[in-house]
């Protein structure tokens, strides 16, 4: 099975599909061509971008990415500040080190072929990578997809899948495909479902690594709050949005004790957009499970779980990520998180969902309460389709992830008041249902900027 940790990775904006994945993917190219013993001898590098990374990938930055995945730099640990200046000086130079110690010639416009003609077969979001060598003789080939959250795939991976979606590599004592089992598993041992994580997760790692990494995943996740609330000015991109959040923090900072109903909506909304604003301005973020959709979590969280107490605080936390994180498996294996192959329900809908569950956990639910509140989360975005203005990640994504924070918390709500009947949807129905209807959508609807809003709305 899959980590919760896989879920939930750090990175920089604006997009885990354009972004985030597009870095792993060449900085993987790299070590291919090491393996195969060509690094030495690469003189050229030719990048074809394919249906969705190409369509948005210019707004998306999907081709700053690529060049610093080939420079050797990693989404996890890359300064936004230190790409941009060495983006700079490749600009000017047209010279890039390859894995950050070959150095080459290079030049993005004749270099990186925008190919979004190409649609492929496999998956949307498809990168073709050739290394040639001083004569123009052709080293290697090699073709990758970004699948959604930061995960990538070769093709040879996609056209042979794991058998039951179980990774063979790694034997977990509560293995689950779908939520009946996860469910049953609940049922049959007495434990939650962050306790069934976490076991899981002792398979793969020391229980106190597990920890460690979700403690790092909700400081990340926190910073990414706190540096939005802070920054102003206006967003890159052309759009010219305005960030909005510090103004909206600054007003709840001023009368933090108002009795007003409606200020828990103003909270949420605020902390959701400080993040998707940072998103937009790649800023460093947590996948949530993409960068799309990345306010929502840490919106209901930071929210939530804010006990006086350090050590009930972190507790909580836990519990919420964990629980959160076994929802988002089971999308991840069982439908996607890509935008370009689910639409926006792929990404702002199943976080919804998976914040629905983890709060409904924090607020004492059972594990069929929970599966109801993360039905509930993604019943009502089925269909949401993900329609860019200008090919950005900001509208109406930043909003969009408010409302899905917002619609999280209610979700939650109508799960606990519900007790002993059954829901008429269950919450493998639902997933289905989210997969069936994104194979159905138009293309048009799904990360391309080709149809929607993205048509509809004179860019300004």
């Amino acid at each position: 099975m899959l980590s919760v940790l896989d879920i939930f990775r750090i990175g920089i904006g604006p997009s885990s599909s354009h972004t985030v994945g597009p870095m792993r993917i060449t900085r993987r190219f790299v070590r291919a061509l090491t393996r195969a013993g060509a690094f030495d001898r690469t003189a050229r590098v030719h990048v074809e971008l394919q249906g969705s990374l190409a369509l948005t990938g210019v707004g998306h930055g999907t081709v700053g990415a690529t060049i610093l995945g080939l420079m050797g730099y990693r989404p996890d640990t890359l300064d936004p500040d230190e790409g941009e200046a060495a983006l700079e000086a490749l600009e000017k130079s047209h010279t890039l080190d390859l894995g950050g110690s070959r150095s080459i010639a290079f030049d993005p416009k004749a270099d990186i072929d925008l190919a979004g003609h190409i649609i492929p077969e496999l998956h949307p979001n498809g990168m073709r990578l050739d290394a040639f060598d001083e004569a123009g003789e052709h080293l290697l080939t090699k073709t990758y997809y970004s699948t959604g959250g930061g995960f990538v795939a070769s093709e040879r991976q996609l056209r042979n899948p794991p058998r039951n979606d179980r990774v063979p590599s790694v034997s977990t004592p509560y293995e689950f495909t779908s939520a009946t089992d996860l469910l049953a598993i609940c049922g049959r041992e007495g434990l939650a479902i962050c306790d069934i994580v976490l076991a899981n997760e002792d398979a793969r790692r020391s229980r106190e690594e597990t920890l460690d990494g979700l403690d790092l995943i909700s400081e990340a996740m926190d910073g990414c709050i706190d540096r939005g609330l802070s920054k102003r000015g206006t967003l890159p991109g052309g759009l010219k949005v305005q960030r909005r959040a510090p103004d909206m923090w600054d007003r709840l900072e001023a009368n933090p004790q108002s009795n007003e109903r409606e200020q828990l909506f103003d909270w949420l909304n605020c902390f959701a957009m400080a993040v998707n604003e940072e998103n937009a301005a790649g800023g460093r973020v947590v996948t949530a499970p993409t960068n799309g959709a990345a306010g929502i979590i840490p919106a209901v969280m930071r929210f939530y779980c804010r006990d006086t107490e350090a050590k009930a605080c972190r507790d909580s936390r836990r519990t919420f990520l964990l629980t959160a994180g076994a929802i988002g498996l089971l999308y991840k294996q069982r439908a996607s998180i890509s935008g370009a192959e689910m639409g926006c329900q792929g990404e702002v809908g199943v976080a919804c969902s998976m914040a629905a569950g983890g709060l409904a956990a924090l607020w004492g639910g059972t594990p069929e309460q929970v599966a109801s509140a993360a039905e509930i989360g993604m019943e009502h975005n089925l269909g949401l389709t993900c329609d860019p203005v200008g090919g950005l990640v900001q509208v109406p994504c930043i909003e969009r992830n408010a409302i899905g924070a917002v619609k999280a918390v209610n979700a939650a709500r109508l799960a606990l008041h519900r007790t002993g009947a059954e829901s008429c949807v269950s919450l493998d129905q639902v997933i289905e249902t989210m997969r069936q209807t994104g194979l159905d959508m138009s293309t048009k609807y799904k990360e391309t900027s080709q149809g929607g809003l993205a048509v509809n709305v004179i860019e300004c």
